[in-house]
Protein backbone atom coordinates (compact mmCIF):
# COMPACT_ATOMS: atom_id res chain seq x y z
CA UNK A 1 0.00 0.00 0.00
CA UNK A 2 1.44 3.38 -0.98
CA UNK A 3 1.77 5.99 1.71
CA UNK A 4 0.12 9.35 1.09
CA UNK A 5 1.96 12.58 1.71
CA UNK A 6 0.12 15.17 3.77
CA UNK A 7 -1.76 17.86 1.87
CA UNK A 8 -2.21 19.94 5.02
CA UNK A 9 0.02 22.99 5.44
CA UNK A 10 3.18 22.33 7.44
CA UNK A 11 2.94 23.90 10.89
CA UNK A 12 6.36 23.15 12.31
CA UNK A 13 7.98 25.71 14.58
CA UNK A 14 11.55 27.02 14.73
CA UNK A 15 11.79 25.39 18.17
CA UNK A 16 10.94 21.99 16.70
CA UNK A 17 13.56 22.42 13.97
CA UNK A 18 16.16 23.47 16.54
CA UNK A 19 15.36 20.41 18.65
CA UNK A 20 15.73 18.13 15.63
CA UNK A 21 19.01 19.73 14.52
CA UNK A 22 20.38 19.45 18.06
CA UNK A 23 19.47 15.75 18.12
CA UNK A 24 21.07 15.20 14.72
CA UNK A 25 24.26 16.93 15.82
CA UNK A 26 24.41 14.71 18.89
CA UNK A 27 24.40 11.42 16.97
CA UNK A 28 25.41 12.28 13.39
CA UNK A 29 28.77 10.50 13.69
CA UNK A 30 27.25 7.21 14.84
CA UNK A 31 26.94 4.48 12.24
CA UNK A 32 23.27 3.82 11.44
CA UNK A 33 22.10 7.16 12.84
CA UNK A 34 19.49 7.81 10.15
CA UNK A 35 16.73 5.59 11.57
CA UNK A 36 16.96 7.00 15.13
CA UNK A 37 17.01 10.52 13.68
CA UNK A 38 13.89 9.83 11.65
CA UNK A 39 12.20 8.32 14.71
CA UNK A 40 13.09 11.41 16.73
CA UNK A 41 11.78 13.69 13.98
CA UNK A 42 8.50 11.80 14.02
CA UNK A 43 8.34 12.13 17.80
CA UNK A 44 8.96 15.88 17.55
CA UNK A 45 6.42 16.59 14.79
CA UNK A 46 3.93 13.76 15.41
CA UNK A 47 4.60 12.46 11.90
CA UNK A 48 7.40 12.72 9.34
CA UNK A 49 6.55 15.70 7.13
CA UNK A 50 8.53 16.37 3.96
CA UNK A 51 9.98 19.48 5.62
CA UNK A 52 11.47 17.37 8.42
CA UNK A 53 12.86 14.95 5.84
CA UNK A 54 14.50 17.93 4.10
CA UNK A 55 16.07 19.07 7.38
CA UNK A 56 17.44 15.58 7.99
CA UNK A 57 18.84 15.36 4.47
CA UNK A 58 20.42 18.81 4.70
CA UNK A 59 22.01 18.17 8.08
CA UNK A 60 23.35 14.72 7.14
CA UNK A 61 24.33 15.83 3.65
CA UNK A 62 22.34 13.06 2.00
CA UNK A 63 19.53 13.19 -0.55
CA UNK A 64 15.92 13.75 0.41
CA UNK A 65 15.17 10.72 -1.76
CA UNK A 66 17.22 8.53 0.59
CA UNK A 67 15.27 9.76 3.62
CA UNK A 68 11.96 9.47 1.77
CA UNK A 69 12.80 5.96 0.60
CA UNK A 70 13.25 4.81 4.18
CA UNK A 71 10.17 6.71 5.36
CA UNK A 72 8.01 4.97 2.76
CA UNK A 73 9.55 1.53 3.25
CA UNK A 74 9.03 1.17 7.00
CA UNK A 75 5.49 1.04 8.37
CA UNK A 76 6.54 2.84 11.56
CA UNK A 77 6.83 6.16 9.72
CA UNK A 78 3.72 8.25 9.05
CA UNK A 79 3.83 10.87 6.30
CA UNK A 80 0.54 12.42 7.34
CA UNK A 81 -0.40 13.92 10.70
CA UNK A 82 -2.63 12.02 13.08
CA UNK A 83 -5.78 13.69 14.28
CA UNK A 84 -6.75 14.15 17.90
CA UNK A 85 -8.86 11.06 17.30
CA UNK A 86 -7.07 8.51 15.14
CA UNK A 87 -9.48 6.02 13.60
CA UNK A 88 -7.95 2.71 12.56
CA UNK A 89 -10.12 0.26 10.65
CA UNK A 90 -8.90 -3.32 10.48
CA UNK A 91 -8.84 -4.67 6.95
CA UNK A 92 -7.39 -8.05 7.88
CA UNK A 93 -9.05 -11.10 6.39
CA UNK A 94 -11.69 -11.70 9.09
CA UNK A 95 -12.68 -8.03 9.24
CA UNK A 96 -12.61 -7.57 5.49
CA UNK A 97 -14.83 -10.59 4.88
CA UNK A 98 -17.31 -9.30 7.45
CA UNK A 99 -17.64 -5.86 5.86
CA UNK A 100 -14.79 -3.64 7.07
CA UNK A 101 -14.54 -1.86 3.71
CA UNK A 102 -18.08 -0.55 4.23
CA UNK A 103 -16.86 1.00 7.51
CA UNK A 104 -14.01 2.76 5.70
CA UNK A 105 -16.40 3.94 2.99
CA UNK A 106 -18.84 5.39 5.55
CA UNK A 107 -16.10 7.14 7.54
CA UNK A 108 -14.73 8.58 4.31
CA UNK A 109 -18.20 9.82 3.39
CA UNK A 110 -18.93 11.37 6.81
CA UNK A 111 -15.52 12.95 7.47
CA UNK A 112 -14.49 13.69 3.89
CA UNK A 113 -11.10 12.00 4.30
CA UNK A 114 -9.57 8.86 2.86
CA UNK A 115 -7.20 6.50 4.66
CA UNK A 116 -3.91 8.19 5.59
CA UNK A 117 -5.57 11.59 5.71
CA UNK A 118 -6.51 13.98 8.49
CA UNK A 119 -9.44 16.37 8.65
CA UNK A 120 -8.50 20.01 8.07
CA UNK A 121 -9.35 20.84 11.69
CA UNK A 122 -6.97 18.12 12.94
CA UNK A 123 -9.74 16.36 14.82
CA UNK A 124 -9.88 13.01 12.99
CA UNK A 125 -7.46 10.91 11.01
CA UNK A 126 -8.17 7.62 9.29
CA UNK A 127 -5.94 4.67 8.64
CA UNK A 128 -6.53 1.17 7.39
CA UNK A 129 -4.50 -1.51 9.11
CA UNK A 130 -3.99 -5.18 8.39
CA UNK A 131 -4.84 -6.76 11.74
CA UNK A 132 -5.39 -5.54 15.28
CA UNK A 133 -5.76 -9.00 16.77
CA UNK A 134 -9.46 -8.88 17.59
CA UNK A 135 -10.71 -11.20 14.86
CA UNK A 136 -13.51 -12.53 17.04
CA UNK A 137 -15.05 -9.04 17.05
CA UNK A 138 -14.82 -8.56 13.27
CA UNK A 139 -15.20 -6.08 11.76
CA UNK A 140 -13.29 -3.89 14.21
CA UNK A 141 -12.15 -0.30 14.40
CA UNK A 142 -10.31 1.64 17.06
CA UNK A 143 -10.41 5.31 17.90
CA UNK A 144 -7.28 5.97 19.90
CA UNK A 145 -7.52 3.32 22.64
CA UNK A 146 -11.26 2.64 22.28
CA UNK A 147 -12.18 -0.61 20.48
CA UNK A 148 -15.46 -1.09 18.61
CA UNK A 149 -16.42 -4.48 17.24
CA UNK A 150 -19.13 -6.36 15.37
CA UNK A 151 -19.91 -3.19 13.42
CA UNK A 152 -21.83 -2.25 10.33
CA UNK A 153 -21.61 0.98 8.41
CA UNK A 154 -24.82 2.06 10.16
CA UNK A 155 -22.92 2.22 13.49
CA UNK A 156 -20.37 4.78 12.27
CA UNK A 157 -22.38 7.98 12.69
CA UNK A 158 -23.22 7.26 16.35
CA UNK A 159 -19.62 6.29 17.13
CA UNK A 160 -18.22 9.47 15.58
CA UNK A 161 -20.75 11.63 17.47
CA UNK A 162 -19.12 10.50 20.74
CA UNK A 163 -15.94 12.34 19.71
CA UNK A 164 -17.44 15.59 18.46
Amino acid sequence: MLKKISTLPFDGTPEQEAKLVEYINGIRDQQGCLMPIMQEAQAIYGYLPLEAQQIIARELEISVEEVYGIATFYAQFALTPKGKYNISVCLGTACYVKGAQALVDRITQVLGIAPDECTADGKFSLEACRCIGACGLAPVLTINDDVYGRLTDKDIDDILKKYE
